[in-house]
């Protein structure tokens, strides 16, 4: 008898995995927009909680920073949960002032996200791809802001 072409009796090395089988992680086997959505949905409610909660004031359920805790010095992302709240408050000013870096950032974050989003609802995966360059730029300008905003 011989074998319908087209079809495998066999197993080829690798078919679980490309069938969903043990060695697939569960990011792999959703549908590529669950975390962009996902990701909304905290980002939403984390914004819904820090609206009523303002990280000016003391005694705040909020998070810190453990680096600033231990050296006294602010790390690049201090001063973004403020930013956060004033510009969920339309206050602009103010949340340059908490961190300019990040309020500079935030529209090719923006970019990214929503890239992120409209391949994964078309049913494409996306990945950033940031090279060893890329890595080096990132954290040379992450060195430069926070040396030059604690000097300042």
């Amino acid at each position: 008898m011989r074998p319908v072409r087209g079809t495998r009796s066999d197993p080829r090395p690798g078919d679980a995995t490309r069938a969903g089988g043990p060695g697939v992680s569960l990011a792999a086997r959703l549908h590529p927009s669950v975390q962009p959505l996902a990701l909304l949905v905290a980002g939403a409610g984390a914004a819904g909680y820090l609206w009523s909660r303002d990280p000016h004031l003391p005694g705040q359920a909020l998070p810190f920073c453990p680096w600033r805790r231990l050296t006294g010095l602010q790390c690049p992302g201090c001063g973004g949960t403020r930013m956060a709240y004033d510009l969920l408050h339309g206050d602009l000013a103010a949340a340059w002032h908490d961190n300019a870096a990040l309020l500079l950032v935030l529209p090719l974050v923006a970019w990214l996200y929503a890239t992120w989003l409209r391949h994964g609802l078309a049913g494409r995966r996306r990945r950033l791809r940031l090279g060893p360059r890329g890595s080096a730029v990132v954290l040379a300008l992450a060195a430069l802001w926070t040396v030059g905003r604690n000097l300042l």
